[in-house]
C-alpha cells in the first residue's frame, strides 16, 4: 500500500483484512483485551503507513 494514501480512503476491503489480522494475532499470540486498542492501532499505522486514522475504524476492528 502507498505510504502517502490518506488514512480516510482505507477501502472496505482492506478494513475487513485489517480486522482479520487483528483477531488472528490476538488469539495466536494471547493478547488480552486491556492491550486490544493499542495493539489495533499499531496493525493500523504499520498497514497504512499513517498515524492519522479514524478513530471508528479502530473501535470497530476491536469490536468483539
Amino acid at each position: 500500500m502507498d505510504n502517502d494514501q490518506s488514512a480516510d480512503v482505507i477501502s472496505t476491503f482492506d478494513c475487513s483484512i485489517l480486522r482479520d489480522a487483528f483477531r488472528t494475532s490476538v488469539i495466536e499470540k494471547q493478547i488480552p483485551e486491556d492491550q486490544w486498542q493499542a495493539y489495533a492501532a499499531l496493525l493500523i499505522r504499520d498497514y497504512t503507513g499513517n498515524s492519522d486514522f479514524n478513530p471508528a475504524l479502530l473501535a470497530w476492528i476491536v469490536r468483539p
